[in-house]
């Protein structure tokens, strides 16, 4: 399946686009997707942390992700 990954803050400088396509097994879970992104982006394993969400909600690595996903990376906020 075709995905359509979204990204935010630093992860849009990591990706050098504000989105990336990616084509993943159907039935993939968020953990599969992580490992992914990391080995096509390797500077996006050197963040702290990063979120992946799925229909605006936080997922689980074990989440399995469908082509009718909207799917977005965010990356960790610092605030103050």
């Amino acid at each position: 399946m075709e995905l359509n990954i979204l990204a935010f803050g630093i992860a849009k400088d990591i990706f050098g686009a504000p989105s990336v396509i990616v084509n993943l097994d159907e039935g993939a879970d968020t953990a599969t997707l992580k490992t992914l992104l990391e080995t096509q982006y390797p500077r996006l394993k050197q963040l702290a942390s990063y979120m992946v969400a799925v229909n605006n909600e936080y997922a689980q690595d074990e989440n399995s992700i469908s082509e009718r996903d909207e799917v977005a990376i965010i990356p960790p906020v610092s605030g103050g």
